[in-house]
C-alpha cells in the first residue's frame, strides 16, 4: 500500500531526502536531456522529480493514486496534480509522449494493468521512466524511506513485467549506493559513494532505473484453410449390352 501524500512530502524535505531528489534528478536528466515541446506526465509521486522539465517540456501532469492522497503542486503556479484511481486516468489515447512512474509500481495493486494504462496513454514512439526499489539494496530493507515500502523488484522481475505488458527495457541506471540513514556525514559523502558504487556495487543499489519503449503488437493473421482434395466420382458405369460368358463357365 502506498505511503500518505504526507509522509512522502515529509521525506523529500528532510536532509536525506533532498539529497535522494538531487541524486535520482541527475539520473533522469541524464537520461532524458531535453524534452522541449513534448507532454510529460507524472504517477505515483513523482513531484519531486518533475521540476527538472519545467523549463522546456510543453506541459507536465501529476497523477496521484487515490489510496496515497495529493498535494497541490507546483507551489508557486497553476496546480497541475490530480487524485485519479490506480491504473484509470482521465486522458485519451495516446495523450502524453514520456511517463515519469515514482513511488508508483511497487505499490500499485496491479504492476501490469499500471504499465498498460500506461502504454495506453503514451503515444507512438512515447517512452515510460520508472525508478523502483532494488529487491537486493540496502533500502528496500528499511521502511524509514518510501523504498521500503510495497514490492521490490529485481532487474529480471522487472524485464518480466515490462514484457507482459508490452514494454522493451530501452535502457537502465542504478541510483541511491549510500546507506539509507538519516545522518549528516551520510548526506556528506553522498555524492561520492555515488560514483564509487556506480561500478564497485552496482548490483546492491538502492532502486533501478529503467527507460522503456512499447512495443509494437502484430496483427494476428488468419490461417490459410487448407483445401482438401476432390473426391474422386462415383458416377455409375454405364449399363451396356450383356458380355458374353468366358470360355469354361459352366452353362445352364
Amino acid at each position: 500500500m502506498p505511503l500518505d501524500v504526507v509522509d512522502l512530502r515529509d521525506f523529500y524535505a528532510r536532509p536525506l531526502g533532498g539529497i535522494v531528489r538531487r541524486i535520482v534528478r541527475a539520473k533522469i536528466r541524464a537520461r532524458w536531456p531535453n524534452l522541449r515541446g513534448e507532454r510529460v506526465l507524472g504517477v505515483g509521486f513523482a513531484t519531486p522529480f518533475l521540476g527538472v522539465f519545467r523549463e522546456d517540456a510543453e506541459r507536465i501532469l501529476a497523477f496521484c493514486p487515490g489510496q496515497q492522497g495529493v498535494a497541490a503542486w507546483p507551489a508557486e503556479r497553476a496546480n497541475a496534480a490530480a487524485l485519479v484511481e490506480d491504473g484509470m486516468w482521465p486522458l485519451p489515447d495516446g495523450a502524453v509522449d514520456r511517463i515519469l512512474a515514482a513511488h508508483a509500481l511497487e505499490t500499485s495493486e496491479s504492476a501490469v494493468e499500471f504499465l498498460r494504462e500506461a502504454g495506453r496513454c503514451l503515444a507512438p514512439g512515447g517512452r515510460l521512466l520508472a525508478i523502483v526499489p532494488n529487491r537486493r539494496g540496502a533500502w528496500a530493507r528499511m521502511d524509514s524511506t518510501p523504498f521500503g515500502h510495497g514490492r521490490p523488484f529485481s532487474r529480471s522481475q522487472l524485464t518480466d513485467l515490462m514484457r507482459q505488458a508490452q514494454f522493451a527495457p530501452a535502457g537502465w541506471d542504478e541510483a541511491l549506493f549510500m546507506p539509507p540513514v538519516e545522518s549528516y556525514l551520510v548526506v556528506r559523502t553522498a555524492l561520492a559513494l555515488e560514483r564509487v558504487g556506480s561500478w564497485a556495487w552496482a548490483p546492491f543499489a538502492g532502486v533501478h532505473i529503467v527507460e522503456a519503449t512499447k512495443q509494437a503488437t502484430r496483427p494476428t493473421l488468419a490461417r490459410k484453410v487448407r483445401k482438401s482434395k476432390p473426391a474422386p466420382s462415383l458416377a455409375p458405369a454405364s449399363l451396356g449390352a450383356p458380355q458374353p460368358a468366358s470360355r469354361g463357365a459352366a452353362g445352364p
